[in-house]
């Protein structure tokens, strides 16, 4: 047996005794986790200054080392999403349909956990946490593949969240790292099925596009952003700038930034100028049609980048004629993962919603609410742009199937 399916016996054995386990004794190791995070908050931001050092090193861009690096409010954030999750109702065994049969048997669909789901992941170290935290209240063992680039960083809270676990009376192993940090141990996860349920990929389209492609183990796919904000003939100028430099500019390094601008000809003249300056005063480069370009310093954009996920202070932009050329250029460079109008007429916000086939579809608000936090979720696993069982930011639900328990008194077929 190898060492990674020693670690995957191991993740199943536990995940056994996890489904027995109630949800008192879930949400008390769920606090317990938290209160370890934070007790252990100064070797967490030592190893993570030294993952941070070592990236760049090696000339990693600055926003990948902001998705890797650590604070004290980052690390009190992962914290909280622990505490959150921890109140939130327990979804295993809630009943999501029943019936009596006519010959007098009792139906009822239950959910019930996965059981081992894996997780791989670039720089993020938060995602150790808010994959454990949800994982373990969902009733799942998690093994963690994290990015080499914040391996001293995730062996550090993975070492407290499973002490916090074994301390509150779940084996330690609810919350495993996969071993090493190369190709090859990803692949052995990827290649696992049967020993592990159900694989989540968060990361860049690369990856993603890599675990779709060559895992064996079922995949629930999380996508890329390349997330749209369309000001529309009706919008409120006003809100529509505010809207468009937080979707911009509050976090640029996340999936649920706004990456691209479109706005309709008819208020063009009016918002264009204005929206460049607002921008470029915030440090963003725009990437823009022959509308936005005529003025200074906007770059001509391209194919790529109306294609692109930038994670930075770029956005692309254009013009557009109506809201259905706008649905029509999100429909070609869309990733599916949220779109935003800002309009005040309620028929083009209900014609929009309609159109554009995204995950998440904001009216008058900014892109950067597509969170499982900001939903009331708790912490989430990610954001799934695919249509199968989980679309949206995925919270506890998500990660639990169903069965259905059938009881009678004798009854025969």
């Amino acid at each position: 047996m190898s060492t990674f399916e020693a670690v995957a016996v191991r993740a199943r054995e536990a995940s056994h005794e996890l489904a027995l386990a109630t949800r008192a004794t879930k949400d008390a190791a769920l606090l317990a986790m938290a209160a370890a995070l934070v007790g252990g908050t100064r070797q967490v931001l030592a190893a993570n200054e030294d993952d941070v050092r070592a990236a760049r090193e090696t000339g990693t861009a600055e926003p990948l080392l902001d998705r890797l690096r650590l604070d004290e409010a980052r690390v009190a954030g992962m914290a909280d999403g622990l505490r959150q999750v921890a109140g939130l109702p327990d979804p295993v065994g809630e009943v999501l349909r029943g019936s009596t049969l006519a010959n007098g048997l009792e139906l009822r669909q239950v959910r019930v956990p996965f059981g081992v789901v894996g997780i791989i992941y670039e720089a993020r170290p938060n995602v150790t946490a808010d994959a454990a935290g949800i994982c373990l209240k969902a009733g799942n063992a998690v093994l963690l593949r994290g990015s080499s680039s914040a391996r001293r960083t995730n062996e550090v809270v993975v070492e407290l969240l499973r002490g916090a676990a074994d301390a509150s009376g779940l084996p330690a192993d609810v919350v495993q790292l996969v071993p090493g940090d190369g190709r090859e141990s990803a692949k052995e996860l990827m290649r696992a099925r049967g020993l592990v349920d159900v694989l989540i990929p968060r990361g860049g389209a690369g990856l993603i596009r890599s675990v779709v492609a060559e895992s064996t183990v079922p995949v629930i796919e999380t996508g890329v952003g390349n997330c749209h904000v369309y000001v529309d003939r009706a919008a409120d100028l006003e809100k529509a700038l505010d809207i468009v430099l937080n979707a911009k500019t509050h976090r640029p390094s996340v999936c649920n930034a706004a990456e691209s601008l479109l706005v309709h000809a008819d208020v063009a003249e009016a918002f264009v100028p204005r929206v460049v300056a607002a921008l470029q005063d915030a440090g963003v480069t725009v990437h823009g049609d022959a509308v936005f370009a005529a003025l200074d310093g906007v770059l001509p954009a391209t194919d790529d980048d109306y294609a692109a996920e930038y994670l930075s202070l770029d956005i692309a932009a254009a013009v557009v004629p109506d809201l259905e050329a706008a649905v029509r250029h999100i429909r070609t460079w869309s990733s599916g993962h949220t779109e935003a109008i800002v309009t005040d007429s309620q028929e083009a916000a209900r014609r929009f919603a309609a159109m554009v086939d995204s995950a998440v579809v904001t009216v008058n608000a900014s892109t950067r609410f597509t969170d499982g936090g900001e939903f009331g979720f708790g912490a989430e696993i990610g954001i799934s742009t695919q249509k199968l069982h989980a679309r949206g930011p995925m919270g506890l639900p998500e990660m639990t199937s169903t069965k259905y328990v059938l009881t009678g008194d004798g009854q025969v077929r």
